[in-house]
């Protein structure tokens, strides 16, 4: 046929493989220009070359080929753009992330500071509080709204904060991906309860205390070392995992600038009783 190529000769000029071409045939998404009615043989015409070049680089940018067929399929220029866009901005927050991974595996192979502790112990604290039981997967999230609900209430009560947000997190949390998390920002003044923020009493506790200066993509570096320094000290306890944000994403939108000290609870000799009532 004049104008056409086989599928064969189609794959030779355009780098996809039979198997690929028969499967994009089978989606809509690069139909032969003709097939044979009795032999089934596909024929495509060399217009389609270019469309193949496009679908090809699309793959190779790994973007779905759902979205692919969306791409080519649409004749809005804005639609079009848009859906390019959203792929590439998923594609550079990919390599961000492979880039900060590479960065700290690289600190990681390097690094042979010891890491700096501190033993503390730290008071009862009244505090706007909110409890869930929350799924790892959708921690990140779950933070975002329940520090954006306890600022808000304690905006609307007129309630200062005394000191900075922090968090309680249960091990089911971290050993079996679902379990207890609190958030609190300790309040100068008793408020009321709204919604899911209730004001509470968060107990005393014996920490021993590493700081983590950046985002938290690297976090595990800095519980590694503070689970090496518990237990090499014979000092861990059952309890949750304190972690206070002294700088965090209610602050600045810059990560690098966020500094997080992260509490796990110790048997602290000599250290005063954390079981005695909270003066009123």
């Amino acid at each position: 046929m004049a104008g056409t190529l086989t599928i064969g000769d189609f794959a030779r000029a355009t780098h996809l493989s039979v198997k690929a071409l028969r499967h994009y045939h089978r989606l809509g998404l690069l139909v032969p220009a003709e097939v044979d009615s009795s032999s089934g043989y596909r024929h495509y015409a060399t217009g389609q070359i270019a469309t193949a070049q496009i679908i090809r680089r699309f793959r190779d940018l790994d973007m779905p080929l759902d979205e692919i067929a969306d791409v080519l399929t649409t004749d809005d220029l804005v639609t079009r753009n848009r859906l390019i866009t959203g792929h590439l901005d998923r594609l550079e927050h990919s390599l961000a992330a492979t880039q900060s991974a590479v960065r700290s595996l690289r600190d990681l192979l390097a690094s042979s500071a010891p890491a700096d502790i501190e033993l503390r112990t730290v008071p009862r604290i009244r505090a706007a509080a909110i409890t869930s039981i929350v799924d790892d997967a959708e921690i990140g999230p779950w933070l975002r709204g329940a520090f954006g609900e306890l600022d808000a209430t304690l905006a609307a009560s007129g309630a200062r904060p005394d000191g900075p947000a922090a968090g309680l997190y249960d091990t089911d949390l971290f050993a079996h991906g679902l379990g207890s998390a609190t958030v609190f920002v300790p309040a100068s003044a008793p408020i009321a309860d709204v919604g899911r923020v209730r004001f509470v009493e968060i107990p005393a506790a014996d920490l021993a205390v590493i700081t983590h200066l950046g985002a938290h993509d690297d976090i595990d570096r800095a519980y590694g070392a503070l689970a090496t320094y518990v237990a090499d000290h014979a000092l861990s306890l059952d309890g949750p995992i304190r972690e206070t944000y002294v700088t965090s994403f209610r602050d600045t939108g810059l990560s690098h600038r966020w500094l997080t000290e992260i509490g796990w609870p110790i048997f602290h000799p000599g250290a005063p009783r954390s079981d005695l009532p909270l003066p009123a």
